[in-house]
């Protein structure tokens, strides 16, 4: 029989709206879930909110912004519209389809949600996201509210009703379809009772300047098992050998659910503005692509096999710098293009009352040193997994290293964008040696001029020599966050993988001890530089990369133990779907900064094939 069977609908009540009156607060973080479909992203609370989606992509315009503009920004609830806790919430085994059970009196709710990431090849919606509710047991109250305001002005929109709900802001439109039928205003609360046997499915169209294509919601849920099948099949070849691997392929699901295919840009974070000091300003806009944070990535594709994710970087990244040779800038548009001016929202009240919104971002100006040998890693990288660079690539990588052995005694704006006077920063002298080193190692396999060969040799040394003698302080026996300064950067945690200083060097081994012990903001967390130090007001939490720098660097000099234990007590810090922000609050716990990071979820899987390819050392004597 016909999901669409009349007499299958669901009964529609007439009752207050049960959100009425109460004072409207985003959930924390760690509740929110990630939907995605590698070209925009959703975040739905425990409570079956969407509270925030940017069409047509990660850096477009919010369609729901409640998470930073409050109800009058536009959300999509569907859950329990009478009292009801929450009983499980995960996505299914290796895929992206998210499911939430709510225990509500005698029955059980089951929201199950998706967005497809594969429509090509057939006409369908570039953005389509799914949303079934079902119930078990006994009858379950629903509340659903529809309500997209587009844009900084959360316009309403023009709205058509027929079989489907089709709303329209000119080159933006949307189509809801539901099955079985119901009637649906948008903004206004609908009230509804789901019966076991008959699931209510929503359908969510976009379309951005082309034609809207309506989706039957049967053909849809058809959708949803293909997809799952297909990311089911591409986390089958992730070797099953590493170590927590559950989380492993979760983080990596994560990194590409936020790589945007149409370009192969990878996205630091599909939100903006949510605040690493709650209440501050620290609040910066992440929905660009950072090469540092992509190489990152890189790297952690590779060494799970997934090539193809590493040659669709590089592919955008060879186009998007191709305006800006040899000078690589710190961050580019999704499509490589220049990241818009940052601007603050005046009328946007923040997530928690965090202020100013922001859209774009000022680091896009920043000289970076550190970004270079990031690049020329996960380009050694490539060509160490048996690649071999183009004509192109390695011209452009050729560029990139002619520029660090030219530049590197300069100041610059370091990792941490610090938004004050360039310095002479420890980490990016670093990464410029690593940036010569690397690029030397794939001229042992590709062309390169004597001349040109010399004179990296001779900056990668003068680099070596220069850092020793100006960047570390030998009572402490620990390299510094900039010359001339007796702080610590987490960021030198990094130093193990570089090669500049050898196994069981004391310089290596007292930077991660008086980095793991300055700079702990309790266990598991790290500081990234001491609170405080960054030119800003108010404070930030502790920085989640560093843990699993950390960690990586435990197992690499030897204390692969210790590196496990920090490693599970870094997994029980994550939201409870496995998903991690750039910061924590070490008092609280809540985490904070933009959500879902990229570079926290590249992080832990580099820290977990660490763990997997320097296990502990047998004390039995044979």
């Amino acid at each position: 029989m016909s999901l669409d069977h009349v007499n299958q609908a669901p009964q529609r009540l007439d009752q207050p709206d049960p959100l009425q009156g109460r004072q409207w607060c985003p959930a924390p973080l760690a509740e929110y879930g990630l939907l995605g479909d590698t070209r925009t992203a959703a975040l739905v609370s425990a409570a079956g909110s969407v509270d925030w989606l940017c069409v047509p992509a990660f850096d477009g315009e919010p369609l729901f912004g409640a998470l930073l503009g409050g109800p009058a920004a536009g959300r999509f609830l569907t859950g329990p519209g009478q009292p009801a806790s929450l009983v499980t919430r995960r996505y299914r085994k290796e895929t992206a389809t998210l499911e939430t059970v709510w225990a509500a009196r005698d029955g059980l709710l089951t929201l199950t949600e998706a967005m497809i990431t594969e429509v090509a090849g057939q006409l369908l919606p570039s953005t389509i996201l799914i949303r079934r509710l079902t119930a078990e047991q006994s009858p379950v109250r629903v509340t659903v509210i529809f309500d997209p305001r587009l844009g900084v002005r959360h316009r309403r929109p023009r709205v058509r009703q027929g079989r489907d709900l089709v709303c329209d802001w000119g080159p933006v439109a949307t189509s809801l379809g539901s099955s079985p039928r119901v009637d649906l205003e948008p903004g206004r609360p609908l009230h509804l009772v789901v019966t076991p046997g008959t699931p209510l499915t929503f359908v969510l169209a976009i379309a951005y300047g082309e034609p809207l294509i309506h989706v039957r919601p049967a053909a849809a849920w058809d959708l949803v098992a293909r997809d799952e099948a297909r990311w089911q099949a591409w986390t089958e070849g992730i070797d099953h050998s590493i170590p927590f691997r559950d989380h492993v392929v979760r983080s990596l699901l994560t990194l590409r659910l936020l790589t945007y295919s149409p370009s192969g840009a990878p996205v630091a974070a599909p939100t903006t503005s949510l605040p690493e000091d709650p209440g501050g300003i620290r609040n910066w806009d992440y929905r660009y692509s950072w090469p540092r944070d992509a190489s990152i990535g890189v790297g952690a594709f590779l060494r799970v096999g997934k090539m193809q994710e590493a040659l669709n970087f590089l592919g955008w990244l060879l186009h998007a710098s191709r305006l800006d040779r040899p000078r690589l800038p710190a961050l580019f548009s999704l499509t490589g293009g220049r990241v818009p001016r940052e601007r603050q929202l005046p009328d946007w009240p923040g997530y928690a009352g965090s202020t100013p919104v922001r859209t774009g971002n000022l680091a896009a100006a920043q000289h970076q040193l550190d970004g270079y040998g990031w690049v020329l890693d996960a380009a050694w990288n490539l060509v160490d997994s048996g690649r071999s660079l183009n004509s192109e690539t390695w011209r452009a990588m050729r560029g990139f290293t002619d520029l660090v052995a030219a530049r590197w005694q300069e100041p610059d704006a370091g990792i941490w964008e610090i938004r004050g006077e360039a310095a002479q920063h420890v980490h990016s002298k670093i990464m410029a040696w690593l940036a010569l080193d690397r690029a030397l190692r794939i001229a042992a396999t590709h062309r390169l001029g004597r001349r040109r060969r010399a004179r990296w040799q001779t900056a990668r040394s003068d680099i070596a020599a220069q850092v020793r003698a100006k960047g570390s302080d030998p009572g402490r026996n620990t390299y510094v966050r900039a010359y001339g300064s007796d702080d610590l950067d987490a960021a030198l945690l990094v130093l193990p993988l570089t090669g500049l200083e050898q196994p069981g060097s004391r310089l290596l081994e007292g930077t991660i001890d008086a980095v793991s012990s300055e700079l702990s903001a309790g266990y598991p967390l790290l500081y990234r530089y001491p609170p405080g130090r960054d030119g800003l007001p108010g404070s930030e939490g502790a920085f989640l990369p560093c843990s699993f720098w950390l960690v990586q660097a435990l197992a690499i000099t030897g204390k692969a133990q210790e590196a496990r234990s920090l490693f599970e007590a870094l997994l029980e810090v994550g939201s409870p779907l496995g998903l991690f922000s750039e910061e924590m609050d070490p008092a609280s716990g809540a985490l904070l900064g933009n959500y879902p990071q990229a570079l926290t979820h590249s992080a832990l899987v580099q820290a977990a094939l660490a763990l997997r390819d320097n296990p502990p050392r047998s004390n039995t004597i044979l």
